[in-house]
């Protein structure tokens, strides 16, 4: 219990602190294309959406702005985690909404993950995944 106790207390005090990017007001993000279910040929174009936030290039911390990554076979990253940069971590730093991606063959899952000017997660509300076929 009161370890319990002790891990709300740190967050609320990580949260007080400003340490997690937060959202003022509600927003979200999805994908524009593909479609859950498609079935592409690669490359393919994958175009994200977001309302309700600003879409800036990574360095700039405007409050209630951010940045895309795609996710390969990964899930959302958790609030205020630092997105890594590797082949299943692709960030789009300069503001991009759109990208064309080569993958092989095969099933896969695509998590969008929106995060603030130093790459830092807005976690599962601003993440959106959806799965493709690559033909």
């Amino acid at each position: 219990m009161k370890s319990r106790f002790l891990s709300l207390l740190f967050s609320a005090a990580v949260l007080s602190a400003g340490l997690l990017p937060q959202m003022s007001h509600a927003a979200s993000v999805s994908f524009i294309e593909p479609l859950d279910g498609a079935v592409v040929s690669s490359p393919f174009t994958v175009k994200f959406g977001v309302s309700g936030m600003g879409v800036k290039p990574a360095g700039d911390v405007t409050p209630d702005s951010g940045h895309h990554h795609l996710l390969i076979n990964e899930d959302s990253i958790p609030a205020g985690q630092t997105i890594p940069v590797d082949e299943k971590h692709i960030h789009f730093g300069k503001g991009q909404t759109e990208t064309p991606l080569t993958l092989p063959p095969g099933q896969y899952k695509l998590t969008m993950q929106f995060a603030n000017g130093k790459h830092q997660s807005y976690g599962p509300e601003l993440s959106k995944t959806i799965n493709v076929t690559v033909k």
